[in-house]
């Protein structure tokens, strides 16, 4: 095709919110031009210069961030904002950072910053990610990269043609049970997998706010566990069955598609014949349920929950835990999202490739989306349905092809989740390894 034509996805027609927080600004000093950043050598020693950091929003994922930056070595926060600046300025307080601001654009515009981190609500990260692609910023950014796929291939195009690192944070990667799940596979502990299971009950129900124009219990929640299984695997998935119901809060009954769902089941095929089981709940009466199951060729590999303690009560009519499990996903995985903050910290000082890429957090996207069309129609949804329904003509100018009637009868552009490195621009670690963008864009364009 003559034409430069990325083929992603997008269900939802969502657009992203462009202004970011109102100014209220005590950075210490005026904001310049900001310049790409560097990470370089700066002694004759080989001593890198620290890496300069900064976070956006301070509410409880980003002081978590925070604090976990504060602690790694060889990364320095120098600037936070949040929307409230009281929140800021506790945040720098506590911390010890030297600026504070209510405007998330004064952290990506600010000069000495060579890395953001995006804990600020899901609609503003797609366009934050832009803005630090811009302006030459690496990025950690926590899940969703953005609402809708059209808008996340942007961004993740955004950050891999300006050759800046974008790590999302999917933390349930980086939790020790999950790993070691992760290592018996890898070394054949168990053999080859079968079947893998996960499962997620929240303690008690979100309210009815949070789940309306939340994106349904796929979105919102089961995308954890889809992306989970896609990391045990080790492999690409290839299509899905999912079923919602509501048992627990009836009154989100009233809301569209799998937001009136508080549970569901998926079903999700890998290569190979592998089936992945994952089931969700808005309510679980024992506490917060997290565990995974690997069935081997071999034998079979399983977590337990996370308690507080490992005190056991021992009477005549009941033996067990002292305690119930963790009951916040914050302190279940506490260790987790200080995990992977280091992970990224050590990838900036290091100038290595991140662990968990754009490309990553846009496959967990396809796979809630696909669970979601599946519920919707009571059938197998492919994930290259998803994949094939939006069209690009730049890789940061993507659209629905849904009903459009810009191609003729019968055409449906078709890719699929192994071929996205042919879709997606090359992030900047990959370029390392096969040249440059732009090998790669006439690449794609010409052949």
């Amino acid at each position: 095709m003559g034409r430069f034509s990325f083929v992603l996805v997008c269900l939802l027609d969502v657009k992203s919110a462009l202004a970011f927080a109102p100014p209220v600004s005590r950075l210490s000093q005026d904001v310049v031009q900001a310049r790409p950043s560097a990470l370089q050598m700066t002694t004759d020693s080989g001593a890198k210069d620290p890496v300069k950091v900064g976070v956006i929003g301070c509410g409880r994922i980003g002081i978590v961030h925070l604090g976990a930056i504060n602690k790694a070595p060889g990364v320095v926060p120098i600037v936070v904002s949040n929307p409230t600046i009281s929140k800021a300025e506790d945040a720098a307080k506590t911390f010890g950072v030297s600026k504070f601001t209510s405007d998330a654009m004064e952290v990506i515009e600010d000069p000495e910053v060579d890395a953001v981190w995006i804990c600020s609500p899901s609609q503003f990260h797609a366009d934050q990610i832009k803005a630090c692609a811009a302006n030459g910023k690496h990025v950690f950014c926590e899940k969703p990269i953005a609402t809708d796929l059209a808008e996340t291939v942007e961004a993740i195009n955004a950050c891999n043609e300006a050759g800046v690192k974008l790590m999302i944070g999917l933390q349930r990667r980086f939790d020790p049970n999950f790993l070691r799940v992760k290592k018996a596979i890898e070394d054949k502990e168990v053999g080859d997998p079968i079947v893998i299971k996960t499962c997620s009950r929240d303690p008690s129900p979100p309210p009815y706010e949070y789940v309306k124009g939340g994106g349904g219990i796929f979105n919102d929640m089961a995308v954890h566990d889809l992306d989970m299984t896609r990391f045990l695997a080790g492999e690409d998935p290839l299509e899905i069955l999912a079923v919602g119901s509501c048992h627990i809060d009836k009154s989100i009954e009233d809301l569209p598609g799998s937001e009136a769902f508080d549970t569901a089941t998926c079903i999700v095929r890998y290569p190979g014949g592998v089936n992945a089981m994952v089931d969700v709940c808005r309510q679980s009466s024992y506490g917060y349920d997290q565990r995974a199951e690997v069935l081997g060729t071999k034998g079979m590999i399983a977590t337990d929950n996370v308690y507080p303690n490992t005190a056991k009560i021992y009477r005549n009519d009941f033996t067990g835990n002292a305690d119930m499990p963790f009951d916040f996903f914050l302190s279940r995985y506490f260790e987790a999202y200080v995990t992977e903050t280091e992970a990224f910290c050590q990838s900036l000082v290091e100038d290595s490739a991140v662990p968990c890429t754009g490309i990553d957090g846009l496959i967990a996207l396809v796979m809630s989306l696909a669970a979601d069309k599946s519920a919707a129609e009571g059938r197998w949804v492919k994930f290259s349905e998803i994949i094939q329904q939006v069209y690009c003509a730049s890789p940061t100018e993507c659209s629905l092809l849904a009903n459009s009637e810009m191609f003729p009868e019968g055409f449906k552009p078709s890719s699929s989740i192994s071929e996205l490195d042919k879709i997606v621009v090359p992030d900047v670690d990959q370029q390392k390894k096969s040249g440059s963008f732009l090998d790669k864009f006439k690449e794609i364009i010409y052949s």
